[in-house]
């Protein structure tokens, strides 16, 4: 009976000493199953496992954290070298869309202002102006038409039109003069400056009776020859018995501070296009000079620009393409330089230039049928190399930063390759 009691005993320590994981007398004997049954049977449900157990979710987050801050400064240091691969003096055309023809008319569309207050939304303006700044000699060319909600012309009538300088309060007012707007097409074939602003209107406007009224300003020719500042054209017009006003306004500036010799060449010179334009410099300064270059399609490809001080004299102005820029872009060649205009700057004055005169249309052209001769390698300045090296480090410091919270995990790849 006491041994039946006994073995009672030993059978429940047994059974408790498995279920809170102690080891009784003689348990490393007992069957490795044992225990593993045990907890199976008592153990709740578990979860099939499908890989190492989840990392701690605050290192997770420090590790997403670090990753973005990587991301980041990789953005920053590519997206700095891309820009800068290339000298601000040689740029995409993409890049300056807006530049790429400056001798086009600038054109607006809009309500029909009228004469006091309102506007009439039933009656659209077109109105155009063929420059904003004109330099010494100049002329500007205006045209309005005005037409329905459905783009139908309207009939137009011009009762008064003028332009005057303006002028600030206080000084003297700028001498006035007639503007004629005129739709005879009087102008188709001729040449839109010429003497008088009548004979001028007619010359430029072009197709008798289409609706477009066409005037012609030459601040040269008359009381504002030696107007310097801005010129406010000021046009009543009727359409439907209703009165309108437009404004144009321009920039004159009569004075020339240097003029072209027509000494035009270009040449291939340490991996770039440059080409050379001659220049007598009548008052020293900063010149800044720009012209397009076009593919050998007529398709807009570059941007170049001269920004350097100039002693009065003889001087050139070096247009300069990059090596690299062609490279990159591999237009069609032969490649032309076309529609150069340029200023003095006037750093503390207004208007805050002096214009040159334009160069329009073709300006000279290049010889190399192929890029060979052209540079392969990324621009380079002082300036540059200083903020790559900076990037380069932010870089470095968050690679760093990332490897220490998670070494085991492999880097991510880079964002680009520094050169």
């Amino acid at each position: 009976m006491l041994a039946a009691v006994l073995a009672a005993i030993l059978a429940a320590l047994l059974v408790a000493a498995v279920l809170v994981g102690l080891a009784p007398w003689g348990a490393a004997d007992a069957p490795s199953s044992a225990p593993a049954a045990a907890a199976t049977a008592f153990a709740p449900p578990a979860t099939p496992s499908t890989g190492p157990a989840p990392a701690d979710p605050a290192r997770q987050r420090e590790r997403r954290r670090l990753l973005e801050a990587v991301r980041e400064a990789e953005r920053t240091y590519c997206s700095y070298r891309a820009a800068s691969r290339y000298p601000p003096g040689a740029r995409p055309m993409a890049e300056n869309a807006d530049q790429a023809r400056p001798n086009d008319p600038v054109v607006s569309t809009g309500a029909m202002r009228l004469d006091g207050e309102g506007s009439d939304d039933r009656v659209r303006l077109q109105a155009s102006q063929s420059r904003v700044y004109l330099g010494a000699g100049e002329a500007v060319t205006f045209t309005l038409r005005a037409v329905d909600e459905d783009g139908r012309t309207l009939p137009l009538a011009v009762s008064s039109a003028f332009a005057q300088g303006v002028t600030q309060a206080g000084t003297p007012e700028a001498g006035r003069v007639a503007l004629a707007f005129a739709d005879d097409g009087a102008g188709a074939g001729a040449a839109a400056a010429t003497a008088t602003a009548a004979a001028a209107a007619s010359a430029a406007d072009t197709v008798a009776d289409d609706g477009t009224f066409t005037a012609v300003l030459a601040p040269g020719q008359g009381v504002l020859a030696r107007f310097d500042g801005t010129i406010r054209a000021e046009v009543r017009y009727a359409v439907g018995g209703r009165a309108g006003i437009v404004q144009f306004d321009v920039i004159h500036t009569p004075d020339l501070p240097a003029a072209w010799t027509g000494r035009v060449r270009a040449a291939l010179e340490a991996g770039a296009l440059d080409f050379y334009l001659g220049l007598d410099v009548r008052r020293a300064g900063r010149y800044v000079v720009s012209g397009r270059v076009d593919d050998a399609h007529g398709q807009p490809f570059a941007l170049l620009t001269f920004d350097e001080v100039l002693d009065a004299g003889p001087a050139e102005v070096k247009l300069a393409l990059f090596g690299r820029l062609v490279r990159d872009g591999r237009p069609a060649l032969p490649l032309t330089l076309r529609d150069v205009e340029g200023y003095l700057l006037k750093e503390d004055g207004d208007p805050d230039r002096i214009m040159l005169p334009r160069l329009q249309g073709r300006v000279a052209a290049s010889v190399q049928q192929d890029a060979a001769g052209f540079s392969t390698a990324e621009w380079q300045s002082e300036e540059r190399s200083r903020y790559l090296a900076e990037f380069a480090r932010d870089v470095a410091r968050a690679r760093a930063g990332l490897a220490a919270v998670d070494p085991a995990a492999p880097p991510p790849p880079a964002a680009c390759v520094a050169p």
